[in-house]
């Protein structure tokens, strides 16, 4: 069965976009791009919510960017192509790329692309999106990109929502000396499942 996985990243206290909404804290460094052009190799589908989306979007055509780095063409080499499923209860179309609307609910969604063929994982990105995902259980490894950045506030990577879930420690990176990456696996025990 395909995993289901959160990877984003994040300040040191907490947050994926601050207070204003912006993010612009997490331009990675080479090392770290590289490091998410890897990640992204290992992806089968990619469920969005709709902010995540739309600021997506740029990838959909960055490939005519003539500025673009070598780097950035390869991950708009991969990006593009990646089956992507957006949830949203306010758009009624999907533009662009190879993503189209969720035909229903989060769990089902992720029944179905669990139960069809694939080695790849199944990736959530968007904070409230992976809060909901959580709650019901769904997520199999959590995966953070910590930024060395306090923000004061926003969006959290975690929700608050006072839910315990017990984690593995699977693997930890530093990247430019400044970034830290965390991967755990969600303990799968009657009370965190």
């Amino acid at each position: 069965m395909r995993d289901v996985t959160y990877s984003m990243s994040v300040s040191l206290d907490g947050y994926v976009v601050g207070p204003d909404g912006g993010f612009d804290w997490t331009a990675p460094e080479p090392d770290v791009f590289r490091f998410w052009i890897d990640e992204i190799r290992q992806v089968d589908v990619h469920l969005l919510g709709r902010r995540l989306y739309e600021t997506m979007l740029y990838w959909e055509t960055a490939d005519q960017d003539r500025s673009l780095d070598d780097a950035e063409r390869e991950w708009t080499a991969l990006w593009n192509p990646l089956p992507k499923v957006v949830f949203s209860t306010t758009l009624s179309t999907v533009r662009g790329g190879n993503a189209r609307l969720a035909s229903g609910g989060l769990a089902e969604e992720i029944e179905r692309l669990r139960a069809e063929p694939g080695e790849g994982e199944i990736a959530i990105g968007g904070a409230t999106l992976a809060a909901e995902a959580g709650a019901l259980g769904l997520i199999d490894e959590y995966r953070v990109m910590v930024y060395p950045v306090l923000v004061g506030g926003g969006v959290p990577f975690f929700p608050r929502d006072e839910r315990r879930v017990d984690l593995e420690l699977l693997e930890t990176r530093t990247f430019a000396s400044k970034f830290v990456y965390l991967r755990y696996r969600a303990s799968r025990t009657a009370d965190t499942a």
